[in-house]
């Protein structure tokens, strides 16, 4: 990988959407294979101990999966799950994290001007600096990632390892991958390895094998092989979609309630500009009142 200078492409509340004029540049991209994942937890652990994140303990609920689900402290997750298919039991496991949407639900629900942002390299990031810790990101995002840190009142989330692929390394948790199933590189490159690996399983007798990478968000710099065609096995949505009412605030509310103020501001000057300052009535006694 080659060095990807943080440049950014749009951020949280702000007033003109989109930056134009940026460099062109690859989309990175995560490539996650479920068919050849072990379960084996090295990106967890590698998550978090390049991240620094603090030991969070876990729950016993039957199963071999760490944590229920992502915590603030927690970024990366093994989900484990049980499904009988053809008469038989099966281990469906699936790395959790952010999918760094193209579309992020969690960047169009933000009402903190750059507290989340999203670079011309399709990483998502949340700024601690600017986040007002509301939890609307939450409420946004159709994967249910970004997570309340009840000590900082931040919210928080897998940055991609932005930090590692700024200086050209690929994140974290694929360095730890003993497996090969998890790969980096431009999002053209994974889809095209993701498709090869479908037709791959296809072959093999897999006939519902996908590649997810769902559209509903503009796609995601996430995607990832499913050898059973149904995303709901994997704990993932069937066809994610930003909320209405979160899209409808940034494009209708928001820009109605700044018209608004603008009218109201506009009303204040016309008024002073056609009956002049207020003045009081003459002869009311208030002035003779304060110099007694």
């Amino acid at each position: 990988m080659t060095v990807q200078a943080l440049e950014i492409k749009r951020s949280s509340a702000a007033m003109w959407g989109t930056k134009t004029g940026l460099r062109e540049k690859p989309v990175v991209s995560k490539y996650i294979d479920t068919t050849t994942c072990i379960g084996c937890k090295a990106c967890e652990a590698a998550c978090q101990e390049w991240n620094d994140l603090k030991t969070v303990a876990t729950h016993q609920e039957g199963s071999y999966q760490t944590l229920p689900h992502l915590d603030a402290d927690f970024w990366n997750l093994i989900r484990f799950n049980e499904r009988e298919v053809d008469g038989g039991l099966m281990w469906l496991m699936r790395k959790d994290q952010c999918m760094h949407c193209a579309e992020p639900g969690c960047l169009e629900a933000c009402p903190a001007p750059g507290a989340i942002v999203q670079y011309a390299n399709g990483i998502v990031d949340v700024d601690p600096s600017k986040c007002i810790g509301c939890g609307y990101c939450s409420t946004g995002c159709p994967f249910d990632v970004p997570k309340f840190h009840k000590t900082t009142g931040k919210m928080a989330k897998c940055t991609l390892c932005v930090d590692r692929v700024e200086v050209g390394l690929e994140p974290a948790c694929i360095k730890a991958c003993p497996t090969g199933c998890l790969q980096f590189g431009s999002k053209e490159q994974m889809v095209a390895m993701g498709n090869a690996r479908v037709s791959q399983l296809k072959g093999a007798g897999f006939q519902d094998a996908m590649l997810y990478d769902p559209q509903g968000v503009g796609g995601t710099s996430v995607v990832t092989v499913l050898g059973h065609g149904h995303p709901e096995w994997y704990d993932l949505p069937r066809d994610p979609h930003v909320p209405l009412l979160v899209r409808a605030w940034k494009s209708i509310l928001r820009p109605l309630g700044v018209l608004a103020a603008f009218a109201a501001v506009i009303g204040v000057f016309g008024h002073y500009a056609t009956y002049g300052p207020k003045e009081p009535p003459e002869g009311d006694g208030v002035g003779e009142g304060r110099t007694k």
